[in-house]
């Protein structure tokens, strides 16, 4: 396991280096959730109202900025092939990178999501929530975008075609996220139902995206 643990120091090292791509997504979070409110109107119950639904959408679509590095500049400069090639199988290998991608990427944007929840007026019962349910629905992000990421590695507009394969599969975690906000928020439904599904998903992503993945960089790499 001592491969594990050194591919994922690794990838936290250079993420820690270059957190351009960091620094973008949790930027682009930011004046996304900033400039809702002046195209919604002035209407602070309409902003409570909608403020879950958007603090997640947007929070999904920075996170896509940051899954093409997941394998691409491996790919680039070729570490990815001696990594294939290494002691730890192909689907460790993934499950590491995503975990890192998760650490460094995805977590912040989780991390930043109360704190956003101000300039939409959110209910002030839903901020343990939503800090509880990004931080549990956000691996779920990083381990599904890696199929994505292993998919579209190489291509010069991989971009594009990565969002239209991973957000397709990101809307489970979109709707129980939500739902699991809104039933602390306006109820009738369990909060603890629409939780444990989205814990479910996490769960299942994190042993299943990594075999999907490790198929697709076989392919690719290959």
């Amino acid at each position: 396991m001592s491969a594990f643990f050194t591919l994922i120091r690794r990838d936290l090292r250079l993420a820690w280096r270059n957190n351009g791509a960091l620094v973008t997504s949790l930027g682009f979070y930011l004046i996304v959730i900033a400039i809702l409110p002046l195209g919604l109107g002035p209407d602070l119950n309409l902003l409570a109202r909608l403020a879950p639904g958007l603090l997640w959408v947007a929070l999904l679509l920075s996170a896509l900025l940051t899954l093409d590095r997941l394998f691409h500049n491996d790919f680039e400069d070729g570490s990815l092939e001696l990594i294939v090639l290494g002691p730890l199988p192909l689907e460790l290998v993934c499950f590491a990178k995503s975990l890192s991608h998760w650490i460094s990427s995805s977590l912040p944007l989780a991390l930043l999501a109360p704190g956003l929840g101000l300039l939409l007026n959110l209910d002030a019962n839903a901020y343990w929530v939503l800090t509880l349910t990004t931080f549990v629905g956000t691996p779920a992000i990083s381990f599904i975008g890696a199929i994505g990421a292993a998919l579209t590695i190489g291509l010069r507009q991989g971009g594009p075609l990565l969002a239209l394969i991973v957000l397709p599969l990101y809307v489970p975690v979109l709707v129980f996220g939500v739902s699991a906000i809104n039933a602390v928020i306006v109820g009738p439904n369990s909060f603890w139902a629409s939780f444990s599904i989205l814990c479910a998903i996490t769960l299942a992503s994190m042993v299943l995206a990594p075999l999907a993945a490790a198929a697709g960089l076989r392919l690719n790499v290959q």
